[in-house]
């Protein structure tokens, strides 16, 4: 297979996979293309290569930013705004893990706090806050276990995640 048609598949399956992840496939494709791209991309670049309009590209592109895995890049002499992804795959992992907790998992955890203020005590009121409860404890572990990572190295979370396998 040519390096090009390498990337190209690369660049589609990432998208593609990205959907199951609930996140959208064109800009896990400008993630993709950045991350294996050797030099700073311009809005320009990215069109061309992705075949996708200007506005697509501002579009995601300032949504990797906002996710913290893209940043601009000066390039001396140019006066259009370039792009780089962050390469360390590491650093990746926990950037896009903090951005996800603080999207998915913190709020999940502040409406089960404030549900849990029901106040009655019929059977179902009681079943409701047992549902909670639980709900409450597995989503605060989780939000712990996410806190370890976003703080570990590599080397302490592959240690500690192929103890956890092997029981």
């Amino acid at each position: 297979m040519k390096l090009d048609e390498a990337k190209n598949k690369y660049i589609q399956t990432w998208g593609s996979l990205a959907t199951s992840w609930g996140i959208n496939k064109t800009m896990a494709q400008v993630h993709a293309l950045l991350l294996i791209s050797t030099k700073p991309l311009s809005a320009e670049d990215i069109m061309e290569t992705l075949q996708i309009s200007r506005g697509n590209v501002n579009m995601n592109v300032r949504a990797l930013i906002d996710w913290g895995i893209v940043q601009k890049e000066l390039v001396i002499g140019e006066r259009k705004e370039f792009f780089v992804a962050n390469k360390d795959m590491w650093e990746l992992f926990k950037q896009i893990t903090k951005e996800r907790k603080k999207r998915e998992i913190e709020p999940v955890l502040k409406i089960l706090a404030d549900l849990q203020i029901v106040e009655e005590t019929t059977d179902e009121a009681t079943a409701f806050k047992k549902v909670l409860n639980d709900l409450s404890k597995v989503t605060t572990t989780v939000n712990g276990i996410l806190d370890k990572a976003i703080k570990a190295d590599e080397h302490w979370l592959l240690s500690n995640f192929t103890k956890m396998v092997k029981k």
